[in-house]
């Protein structure tokens, strides 16, 4: 049967008539109009839903409205201070996390409550953030956790140096990718002049060992 459930949402104190077990997610989005918070699964997996109650990291999906009495919740919503964003908004701006942007207020709201509990998290605490992004945008939003705590980025290749190419690639092809590609452009051309057919070009224009010399160093 519909009650009256008193709480706060952002700051701000609400009164909404709605069944004990009704998921908060449903009292924010559908009677609050707090939309932030999106759908993903409904059974807390996901955790799209991200939001803080009395700041502790919940998913509204999963609780009940009536365990919200006299408590605060915070949504995506509430986290800017006017028009400052705050900190963990901003990263995630300067670090382009977003793709499609559907996860992405529940991702942000999870990074909030990892900071507040760990002003300096390793890379194991970012990795046990469970929030599900189907874009793969995680070493960004790595990226982003480590510049709002002061932390240094992961260097290119997950700190592994540049692979330079195969020791068993040819000299001539080395720095071409492997692809073959001759001094002057010529494409797989012997030094003997012979085409790729196997016929002989003997003109200066067939291509010759020289010929590609001279045309890698301007000549």
């Amino acid at each position: 049967m519909p009650k009256k459930h008193k709480f706060s949402v952002n700051g701000k104190r609400v009164e909404v008539d709605a069944d004990a077990n009704m998921p908060l997610l449903w009292v924010l989005r559908d009677k609050l109009g707090v939309t932030g918070p999106k759908y993903g699964c409904g059974v807390g997996v996901c955790r799209t839903c991200t939001s803080h109650l009395d700041g502790e990291e919940i998913q509204p999906c999963v609780v009940p409205v009536g365990e919200c009495k006299n408590k605060e919740v915070t949504t995506i919503e509430g986290l800017a201070n006017g028009d400052d964003m705050h900190p963990v908004q901003q990263a995630w701006i300067d670090a382009d996390v977003g793709q499609c942007g559907f996860c992405q207020p529940g991702q942000i709201m999870a990074a909030v409550s990892l900071l507040q509990r760990k002003a300096k998290p390793t890379d194991a605490d970012i990795d046990a953030i469970e929030n599900m992004c189907r874009c793969g945008t995680y070493p960004r939003l790595r990226a982003a956790i480590k510049e709002v705590a002061g932390m240094p980025m992961d260097p290119p290749g997950n700190g592994k140096p540049p692979q330079g190419p195969p020791e068993d690639t040819p000299p001539n092809d080395r720095g071409q990718g492997g692809s073959g590609q001759r001094p002057g452009g010529q494409q797989g051309k012997p030094a003997d002049g012979t085409s790729t057919d196997g016929e002989q070009s003997g003109d200066k224009e067939s291509g010759g060992l020289f010929d590609g010399i001279g045309s890698a160093f301007g000549g």
